[in-house]
């Protein structure tokens, strides 16, 4: 087992995670903010905008089962990379779309895998590509919501029909039939 780590982000961490947390060879996913100027930022300051930080997800992964570029590939499928600080109806920085990688190697395959997607959108990619600063997890309540929180209106209108449009594109990567 090679285990890896890479930071992304694409919205609402919600959204990210509860995605992820589905993909064979993902161990763990871990929701938290990176990028900013504040050390040990909460949700509340995340919110305002003004700390500067990325809602991420930390993806620790098994890159002899799945590779940077496949969970690239996902990244890009799963939200909209054209549209500056902002996913639907969640708009600021902390929104922001950004690949926050560990590796040279993770660089590499971001730029490379940016370049590729970009003829597949009408819109340039705004998303960031840059070397992971530090990151801080979520407060638990942030972590793993959408399983215990699945019935909450949050989660019904916006994180359910991207899980489903997500298990439709790539039935091969599931943890188990959902």
């Amino acid at each position: 087992m090679t285990q890896e780590q890479i930071t992304l982000g694409g919205g609402c961490f919600w959204c990210l995670e509860a995605i992820y947390q589905e993909i064979i060879g993902v161990e763990k996913v871990v929701s938290g903010y990176a990028g900013g100027q504040t050390e040990n930022p909460a949700y509340k300051a995340i919110c305002t905008g003004t700390t500067g930080h990325a809602e991420v997800t930390q993806i620790s992964f098994d890159s002899d089962v799945i590779s940077v570029d496949e969970l690239l590939t996902i990244f890009w499928h799963i939200h909209d990379p054209t549209t500056l600080n902002r996913q639907g109806n969640d708009v600021g920085t902390q929104y922001r779309s950004v690949i926050f990688y560990h590796t040279e190697a993770q660089r590499e395959a971001a730029e490379q895998s940016k370049t590729a997607v970009a003829p597949s959108f009408s819109s340039p990619i705004v998303t960031e590509i840059a070397p992971l600063p530090p990151f801080y997890p979520a407060e638990k309540y942030h972590q793993n919501y959408y399983n215990d929180n699945g019935n909450q209106p949050y989660c019904r209108a916006i994180i359910s029909p991207k899980v489903h449009k997500f298990r439709k594109s790539f039935q091969d990567k599931l943890v188990s039939s959902q």
